[in-house]
Parts: structure tokens; sequence; C-alpha cells
């Protein structure tokens, strides 16, 4: 058989519109190749597996078929900022949605309680930054619960602060007083924010790291402060006062 055998060139050109065009299968080449009379040499043999070969490697390969890929945007990224604080709060049958908006160092908190006898009017305030968390308890056994609600300021200080509401027997709420620790001097030596509140056992805690002389805004080496306050007063005037202040 010479080089330039046809029935080597037409197999040759099937190779070749199989992988340009992909439009012949590996079954349709096979059944082509079968129908062949002149294959008696080892010469053809040869060729015909060199070509489906070819063949077989060309099907397996990548083609420039497109692809779409969805690409995220920043409109189908929901932050914590853009979309506020949302919690809702249960405790001795009554409830109290708490949630906030607008974005920024200044935002609105808004808190709407349910069940309440004679006012169930929505408490709206502005707050000194965003809100962290917000909780529900009977701080003083009275039998009615309180809101508490976490705020932390914007800035690389990110002070905290509390601002409480109580109910009154069951009809209304009224706001608690909450003491800031940079007016306390037992407990505002090496006090530089981030602070970290939570209920424990009926009690209002208030965690935060100290601050060394040689300490930058953003990284504290002292010991934790850890101040626990209890709830005091009557209906309407009700605060939180320090108890405790401990180190470790």
């Amino acid at each position: 058989m010479g080089v330039f055998d046809p029935i080597a060139i037409g197999l040759i050109a099937i190779g070749h519109l199989v992988c340009l065009g992909g439009r012949l299968s590996f079954e349709t080449i096979l059944k082509f190749t079968l129908t062949l009379r002149n294959m008696k040499t080892l010469q053809l043999a040869g060729l015909l597996a060199f070509i489906l070969l070819m063949v077989m490697s060309c099907n397996n390969s990548p083609t420039n078929t497109a692809v779409t890929i969805e690409a995220k945007t920043d409109s189908t990224i929901v932050t914590e900022s853009s979309k506020g604080f949302s919690k809702t709060l249960e405790l001795q049958g009554f409830t109290f949605d708490v949630r906030t908006t607008g974005e920024g160092s200044i935002q609105q908190l808004a808190i709407q309680p349910h069940g309440l006898k004679d006012d169930n009017k929505k408490i709206e305030l502005e707050t000194d930054g965003s809100v962290s968390n917000a909780e529900i308890a009977d701080l003083n056994a009275d039998g009615f619960p309180e809101v508490l609600v976490y705020t932390v300021s914007a800035g690389s200080g990110s002070y905290g602060n509390v601002i409480g509401y109580s109910v009154n027997e069951g009809n209304s709420m009224s706001a608690i007083s909450f003491p800031q620790v940079a007016d306390n001097p037992k407990a505002n030596k090496g006090y530089m924010g981030h602070d970290e509140f939570a209920i424990e056992a009926s009690a209002l805690i208030q965690r935060f790291k100290l601050y060394t002389e040689s300490n930058n805004n953003t990284n504290p080496t002292g010991k934790t402060r850890r101040i626990q306050y209890s709830l005091k007063g009557d209906a309407g005037a009700r605060k939180f006062v320090v108890d405790k202040i401990t180190e470790y």
C-alpha cells in the first residue's frame, strides 16, 4: 500500500471531519472501515488503528462550547448593615419585635410591644452605632420582663451601651437607666471600649479587655474586667446599679 492510498486518504479525511465538525460518530467510522475490501495488509490495519485513535482523541478533547457563568453582584449580597437588626423576644406572655433601619453611625431603633394592657405604642429612637444583640429576662423577679438592646458605637473604639425597657405591671413600658463605665472611677481604668453584654442568672454582665499604656486601641494585652449589674428602683424609675467588679 502506498502512502497516498485512496483508502488511507479517505480515513484521514473522515478523522478530520470528526475533529472539526463533530458530525460523524465513532460508530459511523467503524462501520465504514469494516466495509473496506482491501484490508489485507498489516500496514492498512495499523493506519486504521491510528486514525481511530485520533478520532477518539478528538471526541474527548475540550470544545469551545460557550459556558454561562452566573456571577454574584452587590445587589444579591445581603449584609447585616443593609437589612438591619431584627429579633423577636417573648417572655411571660409578652412579645417584643426589635428592629433597626438605616446605615452608618446613626441608626433608627424600633421596639414594638405586644400584649400590654394599656400602651402597645411602638418605641422609636436613634442609636449611636449599630445593634449587636437584644435579650429579654425578668431581672427583678416581679413577674414582668425587661427588654435589653445592646449597641456598639462606630469607629475603632466600639464602645458599648445598653438600651433597656421594663414592663410596668403588664400595663406599659418605661426606660431603664444604664451607667457609663467612663463615669465610674472604680471601673474605668484601662477601659477603651470593645464591650460585650449578656444576661447571666438574672443579672446584666458587661465584659471588656483592659488596655495598658503601651497598647493601641485595637490590641489590648491586659486582663478582662467583668462588671455585674442588678436592676433597682420602682416602676418608671428603674436603673442598673453596679454590684460587683472582678478581673481575670
